[in-house]
Formats: structure tokens, C-alpha cells, sequence
């Protein structure tokens, strides 16, 4: 067999441990040459490309990034170098001149979503989900989410003590895009007082109430925003738009917007801490490193059986995989009824909506958090 492997979309922590996983599994039991194509879907675009050997994976399980290089720009049916241009065409001319019989692809829905069509047109494919916001459709968990979880979280625990120390309010804006996923998670094990989240609009007087309550009883008050979360009857932030990308919106600034909005209403300092790419950069978590190596080997479990047009996933702590067709264009949000939000509120936490309560004798019995 001669399989591609390639990384699309924005980096991620734990995508060298999919690429090593993939390449040592295909290698090692398939006798298989493994292609990997720099900088994602431009490479096979391009034609640059590189075989990948036992050699070239010494030492990359607890590399942050890829070695392969990614781009978040190279849509081959509306190709941004190209004016807009449809170059799928001459991605599968690489293809085939490669004499590949299928390829790997690493990446989130947006990812999922060229790998789909790119299959309509002849080209095999199975897929891994990536992504720090966890928000692809069909999988409990995509690799980086744990990294990115414990990057924010530790943010939260470090603002906490100085907040403490000069009694105010600290904001801690996290990525997310249109989920809550990571300001969930890290806000609920940072022991945040406030958790905004874009499923759940909050109302300011709301936070407001609580900054001021918590300042008569503590002093300080640590609140968790994702970058999508918005007011009611608000719209997200839009820090800016990359008209060539194929998803031109790039959300952030909430954090600072709801500071302003804070000031008038509380009697406390406010300071906001806007996280950015530091969730996405650095070494992958042990988690992490066993999850991507996981999905790594079950995506060339899934080559070797010729289980093309799917993508691998973890559904209640089991091993599968799903159709590619039925991950792309979607997103999966934070339900509003599910147990980590019920654990969260039962706690105390609020998630700045004075409407929004729960029953502590229903709570939600789900095995996903």
C-alpha cells in the first residue's frame, strides 16, 4: 500500500502522536510507504511531499505542532492562492501520480468537510478528529481538547491568587469558537464563580449580582468567557475577518466587552486576561498522547480493512468510527441539560442567568462529560 498522511486546519496538541501512530502502524504491520504532505491540503495541492520512515518519528510523541506543517487557507474548491478558484482537480492529479491509495487526514470539521467532498471525487479517505475546541459532531473527545483544558485551567488557578490579593474581578477569555466546550471544562476545574458559554446568552446585571455577592463574602470573583459566548440579545465578538480563509470569521474580544459592561456596576477592579493561542501550542498531555495514539491506530485499522469515507471517534469511552459525511459542516454544542453543567450550577456556578436553575434530585445520568 502507499497511503498520504497529512494535518489540515489550525495546529493542535497531539497531532504528531496521530502521525506517529498512523505512519509506525502502517508501516510496521502493512508493510506499507507512508506519503506525508506538507503544510495539509496545500501540499497535495502543490505536489510537495516527503515519505516518512521510522527515522523521521524518533522523538515526536511529546512534540507539540506537526511536523508536517499545516494550513488553515489551502481549500482546494475555493483555493485562496488560486483567486477562489477550484484546484481539486489538480489535487487529485497529485494523487494519482503519487499512486496513493488513500490518505489519512488530520483536522476538524472543516477538515472533514474537503476530505468528503474530496472522496466524491475519487479520492480514499479516512479521518481523525482534531480540534482544542471539541466540538466535532460523533466523538466524545478530539485529541488537544485535554491539553487545552489544562493550559486554561492552570490560567484559571494563577488569576485566582491574584485576584484574591487586590479583590478583583478577573475574566479569563478561552477559544472555543461557536461552543463551550473548553470554557466549561477548565472553568468548572479552576473552580471559576461565573462559566459564560454561547449556549447559554448571559444577562450583565446577572454577573454583576454575583461579582458584588462575592465581593462581601471573598473578595474577589474569577470568571470563565468563551470567545463565542454572548449577551442576551447580543451577537458575538468578532475580534476579525480573513475573507480568504475558509472560515473568514475569527471570534474574541468578549472578554474585554464584558469588563466594560462590568465597570459601572460593580465596585471592584476588573482585569482581562485573553488567552489565545497559548491553549493550542506546547506539549500534549498524557491524555492526549494515549488518545491520539489510539485514534492513530484505529485510522490505520481502518485503512488496512479498506473502511474508506469514515473518520474515528470515541463514543462512551468505546474505540469506533463514523461516516466522514456525517462530520462535516457541523458543530457540536454544550447541552444545556447535560451533567457537567448540572454538576457546575449544583455547585454554585453561575452561568450568568438568573432564570437558569437546576434540579438537584434530576440530575442528568449521562456518561459523557
Amino acid at each position: 500500500m502507499r497511503i498520504g498522511v497529512l494535518t489540515g486546519g489550525g495546529d493542535c496538541p497531539g497531532l504528531n502522536a496521530v502521525i506517529r501512530a498512523v505512519t509506525k502502524s502502517l508501516l510496521l504491520k502493512c508493510d506499507a510507504t507512508v506519503i506525508g504532505f506538507e503544510e495539509g491540503f496545500l501540499g497535495m495541492i502543490e505536489g510537495r511531499s516527503r515519505e516518512l520512515d521510522l527515522v523521521a518519528l524518533k522523538g515526536i510523541l511529546a512534540r507539540g505542532g506537526t511536523i508536517l506543517g499545516t494550513h488553515n487557507k489551502a481549500n482546494p474548491f475555493n483555493h485562496y492562492l488560486a483567486g477562489g478558484a477550484d484546484v481539486s482537480d489538480q489535487l487529485v492529479e497529485n494523487y494519482h501520480r503519487l499512486k496513493l491509495d488513500g490518505v489519512v487526514v488530520i483536522g476538524g470539521d472543516g477538515t472533514m468537510s474537503i476530505a468528503h467532498r474530496l472522496s466524491e471525487k475519487g479520492v480514499k479517505c479516512v479521518g481523525v478528529p482534531k480540534t482544542i475546541d471539541n466540538d466535532l459532531m460523533h466523538t466524545d473527545r478530539t485529541f488537544g481538547f485535554d491539553t487545552a483544558v489544562a493550559v486554561a485551567t492552570e490560567a484559571v488557578d494563577r488569576l485566582q491568587t491574584t485576584g484574591e490579593s487586590h479583590s478583583r474581578v478577573m475574566i479569563l477569555e478561552t477559544m472555543g469558537r461557536y461552543a463551550g466546550w473548553l470554557a466549561l471544562h477548565s472553568g468548572l476545574a479552576g473552580g471559576a464563580d461565573v462559566i459564560l458559554v454561547p449556549e447559554l446568552p448571559f444577562d450583565v446585571e446577572e454577573v454583576a449580582r454575583v461579582c458584588r455577592k462575592r465581593k462581601k463574602r471573598q473578595r474577589f470573583t474569577m470568571i470563565v468567557v468563551a470567545e463565542g459566548a454572548t449577551m442576551l440579545d447580543g451577537e458575538q465578538v468578532v475580534r476579525e475577518r480573513i475573507d480568504d480563509s475558509p472560515d473568514p470569521i475569527r471570534l474574541g474580544g468578549v472578554g474585554n466587552l464584558l469588563a466594560e459592561k462590568l465597570k459601572p456596576l460593580v465596585d471592584s477592579e476588573i482585569r482581562t486576561t485573553i488567552l489565545g493561542h497559548i491553549q493550542r501550542g506546547g506539549t500534549p498531555t498524557a491524555f492526549d498522547r494515549v488518545l491520539s495514539t489510539a485514534f492513530g491506530a484505529h485510522a490505520a485499522s481502518l485503512v488496512a480493512g479498506g473502511r474508506w469515507g469514515r473518520m474515528v471517534a470515541l463514543q462512551n469511552g468505546q474505540m469506533t468510527s463514523v461516516e466522514i459525511a456525517e462530520v462535516a459542516d457541523q458543530t457540536r454544542l454544550v447541552p444545556v441539560d447535560s451533567l457537567l453543567v448540572h454538576a457546575a450550577a449544583a455547585v454554585g456556578t453561575s452561568f450568568g442567568r438568573a432564570d437558569f436553575e437546576v434540579d438537584l434530585s434530576r440530575m442528568p445520568q449521562n456518561r459523557v462529560i
